[in-house]
């Protein structure tokens, strides 16, 4: 009886401790997700006007020229924002994990980018690229390069937003690899050293190999994180620009539809693609993580 008692006791004390994370995701995760798949099938418009449309929200999506352009560009962030952002990331974890003068000095400057605002750094970003009177094009005319149009030309504006998302995201990802990097054990690098391996050598037999769950999950939360770009492109790009169709992602034409155009069931039935996509992709991942990840 005690332990029938102990055991209750328990699970009471179990379920109280989490009812408040529980209870959070249920109105913020949860009711908003099962909320948008049922707006998808309304058509709902100003003064939320709702009316039933099935599948309509479905199929225009089908011909909604702009929704596929609007997704390719997303597609387009992702493969240009996620290697450059992983490659770097690792890269400045291995430097700042060695022996330097300022070490930690050099891990908050890299970190700075992933805490300031993105109002603040879109500010300073788009100072940084105006045609006219930027730093960059100041720069560039130092050394006879003719300027550049960064955010209003529709050929470059896209690789010019993507260049602050990953100017952004570094300093995340660093420290998260930089933590997964000191977790090996400092005696495969002492018995490499006794075998003469060098610095090269130690990263990719030793390091790599290693610190592969935790690039596994840099590498998964900063797909995630492509796919959903938003705020940078809707600080720097303005509704008139003639590049916004080549820079507008899925989750800016989403706000716009919501927003702008009053087309909310619309809207919902773009981001449960969104959502689909995600998902695969993301599944997709944790298929194919068994075949490269060494959990060891």
């Amino acid at each position: 009886m005690a332990e029938s008692k102990n055991k209750k006791s328990d699970c009471f004390w179990g379920y109280f401790m989490i009812a408040p994370n529980m209870i959070g995701l249920g109105i913020f995760f949860f009711y908003p997700f099962f909320k948008n798949m049922y707006n998808s099938f309304y058509d709902i418009g100003a003064f939320n006007v709702t009316k039933w449309a099935g599948l309509s929200n479905y199929k225009k999506m089908i011909s909604d020229t702009v929704m596929w352009q609007s997704l390719g560009n997303t597609f387009k962030y992702v493969l240009i924002i996620v290697p450059f952002t992983l490659v770097l990331s690792l890269l400045v974890a291995v430097l700042l994990n060695t022996k330097v003068k300022g070490q930690s000095v050099f891990r908050v400057l890299y970190f700075i980018p992933a805490i300031t605002m993105t109002a603040a750094v879109a500010i300073v970003w788009r100072w940084l690229y105006n045609g006219d009177f930027g730093i960059l094009n100041y720069i560039l005319g130092l050394f006879g390069i003719p300027s550049r149009s960064w955010l209003s030309d529709p050929k470059i504006a896209l690789f010019s937003i993507s260049a602050v998302s990953i100017w952004m995201g570094v300093g995340y990802n660093m420290i998260i690899l930089l933590a997964g990097i000191q977790g090996i054990s400092g005696s495969y690098y002492e018995a490499a050293s006794i075998d003469g391996a060098g610095p090269l050598k130690k990263f990719r037999h030793i390091t790599l190999p290693l610190v592969t769950p935790t690039l596994f999950f840099v590498m998964t939360t900063s797909l995630i994180s492509a796919f959903q770009t938003f705020d940078v492109i809707y600080m720097m790009i303005n509704s008139n620009s003639i590049a916004l169709n080549s820079t507008q992602s899925v989750v800016l034409y989403f706000y716009r539809n919501a927003f702008v155009f009053s087309k909310k069931g619309y809207a919902s039935a773009i981001a449960m693609l969104l959502f689909v996509i995600i998902m695969l992709i993301t599944a997709l991942q944790m298929k194919l993580q068994k075949k490269w990840v060494n959990y060891g």
